[in-house]
């Protein structure tokens, strides 16, 4: 299925150069001259080897079709992370190298989307927001609410995310996992 280049996003598998390539990373550059292009990190589904690509918005590429199955993330065991299939309850494990940074957002019984091709699990995605504790923030520096300003603050998984002045240590806080940031407190 062909897809505007714009509409890449990460863990969608494409074909490109014959092959079948996993989205890692995706951002639209504009440069200050000419038109906006899509940068991509991509990984080789068959090799695990790691590329960039580049188009430009107006390119179309061309969308693989994936079996996706849902899944419940067990535990992590040396490198490996154990999921269970919610319909048929088989447990299969997949190594740190394919759930890719996203790692550090898994959290016990949390349900996931693997996708498949041919029979092969190649990327897992997450929900896209989930809910952490703020563990260590700066204090906040006075005249700093003034402006829009965010400091830097730590979460349980380990994570450095942008916060803003009023959230403290011991907050708990809904966090982008696609880019990392901050959404609001959790409720």
């Amino acid at each position: 299925m062909k897809i505007n280049a714009n509409s890449i996003r990460g863990g969608m598998v494409i074909e490109h150069e014959g092959k079948q390539w996993l989205v890692i990373k995706h951002a639209i550059v504009q440069p200050g001259k000419g038109g906006a292009f899509i940068q991509v990190e991509i990984r080789d589904v068959a090799s695990n080897t790691k590329s960039q690509a580049r188009w430009r918005t107006a390119d179309s590429v061309e969308r693989l079709e994936v079996r996706q199955l849902e899944c419940t993330y067990l535990f992590k065991e040396g490198d490996m992370y154990a999921f269970m299939e919610k319909e048929t309850f088989d447990q299969f494990s997949l190594n740190s190298e394919l759930v890719g940074e996203k790692a550090a957002f898994l959290q016990d019984n949390m349900e996931v989307t693997v996708n498949f091709i041919e029979g092969k699990p190649v990327a897992v995605e997450l929900p896209v927001s989930v809910i952490l504790t703020v563990v260590e923030a700066d204090p906040v520096v006075k005249g700093q609410t003034a402006a829009s300003s965010y400091k830097p603050g730590l979460l349980e998984n380990g994570l450095k995310v942008l916060i803003p002045p009023f959230v403290e240590a011991g907050t708990r806080i809904v966090v982008n996992t696609e880019d990392c940031s901050y959404v609001e407190r959790a409720k």
